[in-house]
């Protein structure tokens, strides 16, 4: 797939010249050999697809993904070439040349993808075989939706002895030989312990024949953290959490997130300032001139900090005249007419850019609750205050994959996919975040 991917690369430098120029010239007096100049942009363009990840076995995410994951590639890919051209400018193609070449080359991986996976849709699956057949294991069958299941294919479930079966008996296999074979025979790519009780029944040398034998070997838990994205409270328990990969707090990262947030926040208070005028205007419009336009409010930040929020007023100044913290509910009467619009397209989240500059919030991080609802939520769901190790976000990974949250039942829902965050946050996933934010606002996705 690189290799085609890299002269589908090479031929759009072609078409780009053929295009701009209406003849392919293989030299200029002042520049490099064309040959060399697409083979520099085929070359910055594939290590830009490897650093976001499109060449890994276990991508899993569907079309949406992919071209997710093309479009930060393609950004980073212009990145690169710019630094190439300025330190080697006889490599330089031309702008017309680089924009038509990037919307070829977009179009031509895109369809060679949908190709592959049209033909064969398992051929990027990873081989999983379960091992054991019990009520751990049963979990995995309940992995039933389409996206769900697309990075991988179960084989099997292995029968272990001493263990009460609950798959369904047509799925469950019984070894006639060692795992090491029956794995290497049925080109396993992975292993997956859902074993009820490790003490007694887990096969510790023939796993370990598997694992030196180049077969991954994975608990429950990181394999539904894999392939949901989100972190299973009814699997976790602490060993796990203290022994796993993730939750980077070291100087760079924190940095780095840093002037993202800061970044991020300046362009978007440059596009979304008009909006922000237009909404002050329409809430004194609604109500009176001396009526208030930004609504403060305690949440609970980093660490368990507190700090007042800033958000436009949706909703009618005396929404909690009794003092007593309310869930937000669905079509809620306290909501005005103008407060209904601007929750609809997240133009009340807007003010919130100014908790960013001032440190309060990141951009992207799990959703700020408020001090009644925590301490509430802490006595009820384990690891509820995990969410509170990073800043909480204006957008984050919880809010775009699950809706409004209003109940404690939508907050333990919520609490699996902001652990995954704050387990797995990188400049990467904040970029692909915030792409799918659009989503959510041109849609509606999730607001109340």
């Amino acid at each position: 797939m690189g290799l085609t991917e890299a002269v589908i690369l090479l031929l759009s430098v072609y078409l780009g010249i053929y295009i701009r120029l209406d003849v392919v010239s293989l030299t200029t007096p002042d520049n490099a050999p064309l040959i060399v100049r697409a083979l520099v942009f085929s070359v910055v363009l594939i290590f830009s697809m490897i650093a976001v990840g499109l060449y890994q076995a276990r991508l899993r995410e569907g079309i949406l993904g992919f071209l997710l994951r093309m479009i930060a590639s393609f950004f980073l890919g212009i990145i690169g070439l710019s630094a190439v051209f300025y330190i080697i400018p006889s490599l330089f193609l031309g702008r017309g040349t680089i924009a038509i070449a990037m919307l070829s080359a977009f179009i031509g991986i895109a369809l060679f993808r949908q190709i592959i996976y049209w033909k064969e849709p398992s051929i990027f699956k990873r081989r999983v075989l379960v091992l054991g057949a019990g009520e751990k294991a049963k979990a995995i069958t309940e992995l039933r939706r389409k996206s769900d299941q697309f990075g991988f294919a179960i084989i099997g479930f292995a029968h272990l002895r001493g263990e009460k079966d609950a798959v369904e008996q047509d799925k469950i296999i019984y070894l006639d030989r060692p795992l090491k074979e029956f794995a290497l025979h049925n080109d396993i790519d992975e292993i997956v312990l859902a074993v009820n009780d490790r003490r007694k029944s887990l096969p510790i040398h023939d796993l370990l024949e598997c694992k030196m034998s180049g077969i991954d070997i994975l608990d429950m838990l990181s394999f539904f953290e894999r392939e949901t994205s989100k972190i299973r409270l009814d699997q976790l328990h602490p060993s796990w959490l203290v022994f796993s990969d993730g939750f980077a707090q070291n100087p760079f990262r924190l940095g780095s997130k840093r002037l993202f947030d800061i970044i991020c926040s300046l362009c978007l208070l440059a596009i979304s300032w008009p909006f922000m005028l237009l909404t002050v205007i329409a809430i004194w419009m609604e109500d009176s001139w001396k009526s208030s336009i930004l609504y403060r409010q305690v949440r609970v930040g980093e660490f368990g900090r507190p700090f007042q929020v800033l958000k436009f007023r949706s909703m009618r100044e005396d929404a909690e005249k009794n003092g007593v913290a309310q869930w937000a509910k669905k079509n809620d009467s306290r909501v005005t007419l103008v407060g209904g619009l601007i929750r609809k397209t997240r133009i009340d989240e807007l003010p919130q850019i100014f908790n960013v500059l001032r440190g309060d919030m990141s951009f992207v991080g799990p959703r700020p609750e408020r001090p009644q609802f925590v301490v509430q939520l802490c006595e009820k769901i384990p690891y509820y205050e995990e969410r509170h190790r990073v800043k909480p976000g204006i957008t984050g990974w919880a809010q775009l994959l699950y809706p409004y949250g209003s109940s404690e039942k939508d907050a333990m829902e919520k609490l699996q996919y902001d652990l995954y965050y704050v387990k797995n946050h990188s400049l990467f996933l904040d970029f692909l975040i915030m792409l799918q934010t659009a989503e959510v606002i041109l849609f509606g996705k999730g607001a109340r």
